[in-house]
């Protein structure tokens, strides 16, 4: 009798991938919780633009909005399919995060619209209170675009007629 041995990573090679860290509720959390992140998308070999600033607006908005002395933040990265989601569980629950329109000459408040225009989706799930998840979704694989061509090469070949 033939049989053959495959590996395990052969066998479940889409296979959901996570990683998750409980941080202190400060700027230093925030910083660990973006090299941690970075980390971890080069050891699944993923993109790192625009995870790393996704995974960095999040955590500053725990580590500043989010703050309760003694209560720490969740950090957790997971990818299933072609989706990486990036979420961060503080215990402030009581106050829904916003995306604000500072003034121009504002030094903050723009964390949440960054969020917003780099990532695909993002929102806040309510959990038992006093928590609250924000989380945001980057799509690994772009969608294809209407009416390209077949061949998956975008701007390969010119699009201008023969002459």
């Amino acid at each position: 009798m033939n049989q053959e041995t495959v590996e395990p990573e052969a066998q479940l090679p889409n296979a959901a991938r996570n990683f998750s860290a409980l941080l202190p509720s400060t700027p230093r959390g925030a910083r660990q919780a973006r090299l941690l992140a970075v980390r971890q998308l080069r050891d699944w070999e993923l993109p790192l633009d625009p995870a790393e600033h996704v995974v960095a607006e999040l955590a500053a908005n725990a580590a500043t909005h989010g703050r309760v002395p003694g209560r720490d933040f969740r950090l957790t990265l997971y990818v299933v399919g072609g989706t990486l989601r990036i979420e961060v569980t503080d215990t402030c629950g009581d106050r829904p995060p916003r995306p604000q329109h500072p003034a121009a000459d504002a030094e903050s408040g723009r964390g949440l619209l960054i969020v917003e225009a780099l990532a695909d989706r993002w929102g806040v799930t309510r959990e038992p209170l006093p928590r609250k998840t924000i989380w945001a979704e980057l799509d690994l694989v772009p969608a294809p675009e209407h009416g390209s061509s077949c061949s998956g090469a975008r701007g390969a070949l010119s699009q201008e007629p023969r002459r």
